[in-house]
């Protein structure tokens, strides 16, 4: 999120990608949204003004999971909140990739790309 607000050159080209292809969204965790309202003034309005951002909410479903994540030492709220997003969900087609300038803060077996990653957009 802070990355996105801030610019980052590869995150800015994939957000305005996907808002020219249909039905590709980036969906951005409820609690990342309010973690980075928490680290800078206006972060998270700069962020939903891409027109692919959309905001992953927080269901009761998911608010069960993420404690539990929380509880087990999966991470802090935000971290847990992307990581419920990343698993298999009847309403999401495809595979879901976490984009996170901290692959490290995930278990093994989440598909992670790292932000400053040369291949993120296929580019090598």
């Amino acid at each position: 999120m802070r990355a996105l607000a801030g610019g980052h050159k590869t995150l800015n080209l994939l957000a305005g990608n996907m808002a020219k292809t249909p039905g590709e969204r980036l969906c951005i965790p409820a609690l990342c949204l309010a973690h980075a309202g928490v680290g800078g003034a206006n972060l998270a309005q700069r962020v939903l003004a891409f027109s692919s951002v959309v905001v992953d909410s927080l269901d009761t479903r998911a608010a069960g999971s993420v404690g539990t994540m929380i509880r087990e030492g999966y991470g802090g709220p935000d971290a847990c909140h992307a990581l419920y997003c990343a698993l298999p969900r009847p309403e999401f087609t495809g595979m879901a990739i976490l984009l996170t300038g901290d692959e490290d803060s995930y278990p093994p077996g989440v598909v992670t790309v790292d932000i400053d990653s040369p291949g993120m957009l296929g580019f090598h």
